[in-house]
């Protein structure tokens, strides 16, 4: 049959990221969506979940078919099931990493009975699951539809019928031990007395009531010693056909695993993952929503938060804050502007991640959202500059932004972050000039973080918004990024006027 996937309509694109898993993208660590990521898929780390967070989509419909699943996944019901189904599939796998290590082809066979029948309830169960759950998402209805026909299919009913004829074949083995001395003799049962049961019976008389139980638990260890190998070897001596059916089961079913049972095991993680990140910040009340997706540029987002930053406060026990933004008819460019460590890099993060987590079909951390699907994200983040390439940190920035420039194309999103710090005042201004010139040529949107307030004012396509302070404490920072005029130089004498450093103030100083 045909494979079936819940993250790709396409399945040529599902086979490609399963055939070769992206690596993260270049712009991960400026954004720190590798660490929102690493939380999200730490407790699933045997999934290896990373290559699906690095492969974002590229059309609204396949965002759309990732929207109809979560929304599905709000039933938690579902989820349970779902988690059941998981966690199923995750016995299976240890039950079969545990027959493939036992030294014994008769034990060995007999262990493979059981991990197919484990796989056979697992996928039985999934779709009973999926049958009785209210489904809309076109995936985990197109799967629930899969299943029906691969479960009614002779490859499975086959696998199925004949495991479980194998089992109750073994089962109704019985034979007999005799013990005498160093040496026991096996035969096939035929109705003797169980001694057993007679022994049991003639202590019964001797029970006076509860009393402490001084018998030692042995643990039982898969592996047989010597004595139970040599009793099972003489068991399939006096039953060949059935110990051939076994041996004939495990040759003929090693490929037993269906490629969209097994595919959907990892894939619906996915989903699982990110649904429990959400949760938790649903404790404290931070809401997430599904963005509308927009082709002409259009951004808007009310009460967005940096992912990565709400986790650090959401373990700390504290609250992020929450910033809006847009871009509307023809912005292009936001240039924030404003006092360090006011949230200005933090606020160009969070344009990015949700941007980025949109193209990946998630919901995004926000009250509402309009986000624009481009073809690739840029970023040029004050990196450390590093003397063994020989080149000034001047230099670096030139040759970063001009390669954005030049790989980038009108549907691509740009962040910048502080460039240009290490030469002149006048130099930097001139620079800055030149590449927002050749951003609104390209007709890039983006967010650019700057200490150059004459930038934010330098076209009308590009927004100003400002990080702002109280303003009865101007050294106290709110984090809120809101649009208005770069005023830095309003900012530099309000702090002056605090501490008594204005030009009148000095003079009168100097005068006393």
């Amino acid at each position: 049959m045909p494979y079936y996937s819940v993250l790709f309509q396409d399945p040529a694109a599902a086979d490609a990221v399963w055939a070769a898993p992206p690596p993260a993208p270049e712009f991960f660590g400026d954004l720190n969506l590798d660490q929102a990521v690493r939380h999200a898929i730490s407790p699933r780390e045997q999934y290896d979940l990373a290559p699906f967070f690095h492969a974002p989509l590229h059309s609204r419909e396949d965002i759309a078919y990732r929207h109809e699943v979560f929304r599905d996944m709000e039933d938690a019901s579902l989820v349970n099931d779902l988690e059941r189904f998981t966690e199923a599939m995750r016995q299976m796998r240890t039950h079969a990493e545990q027959t493939a290590k036992l030294y014994h082809p008769l034990q060995r066979q007999r262990w493979f009975v059981e991990t197919v029948l484990r796989y056979c309830k697992a996928a039985l169960t999934l779709f009973d699951s999926l049958e009785s759950a209210a489904l809309r998402s076109h995936a985990l209805l197109g799967l629930r539809d899969y299943l029906d026909g691969y479960l009614a299919s002779p490859a499975f009913t086959g696998l199925h019928g004949t495991a479980q004829q194998v089992l109750n074949d073994l089962d109704g083995v019985a034979y007999t031990v005799q013990i005498d001395g160093p040496t026991f003799i096996v035969r096939n049962y035929e109705d003797e007395q169980d001694y057993s049961q007679v022994i049991a019976s003639v202590f019964e008389k001797f029970r006076q009531g509860e009393v402490k139980d001084y018998r030692v638990e042995f643990r039982d260890y898969p592996d047989m010693n010597h004595i139970e190998s040599q009793v099972l070897e003489f068991v399939a001596q006096l039953n060949p056909a059935i110990f051939a059916r076994l041996a004939e089961f495990e040759a003929g079913h090693q490929d037993f695993q269906d490629t969209t049972v097994t595919r959907f095991d990892r894939e619906v993680q996915f989903y699982l993952a990110y649904r429990e990140l959400i949760a938790r910040f649903e404790t404290i009340d931070h809401g997430f929503c599904y963005p509308e997706i927009s082709t002409d540029k259009t951004v808007r987002c009310v009460d967005g938060f940096d992912l990565a930053l709400g986790w650090a406060l959401l373990t700390a026990g504290k609250r992020v804050v929450r910033n809006d933004m847009a871009l509307e008819h023809g912005e292009r460019m936001i240039v924030v502007t404003g006092p360090n460590q006011g949230g200005k890099t933090t606020f160009a993060r969070m344009f990015g991640q949700l941007h980025y987590l949109a193209a990946l079909g998630c919901p995004v951390p926000a009250t509402s959202a309009t986000l624009y699907l481009c073809d690739r994200i840029f970023t040029h983040f004050e990196p450390q500059e590093d003397i063994g390439t020989l080149s000034g940190k001047l230099q670096d920035d030139l040759m970063r932004i001009r390669r954005i420039l030049d790989e980038a194309t009108p549907s691509s999103i740009v962040i910048m972050n502080e460039i240009f710090t290490s030469t002149t005042l006048a130099d930097a201004l001139f620079l800055s000039q030149r590449v927002l010139e050749r951003a609104m040529a390209l007709d890039l949107i983006g967010v650019w973080v700057t200490f150059i307030d004459e930038v934010a004012s330098r076209d009308g396509r590009v927004v100003s918004m400002i990080s702002t302070v109280n303003p009865a404490q101007p050294t106290q920072r709110t984090f809120k990024v809101v649009r208005g005029p770069a005023e830095g130089m309003a900012y530099a004498l309000s702090l002056a006027a605090k501490y008594g450093l204005t030009f009148d103030r000095i003079r009168e100083r100097i005068a006393s």
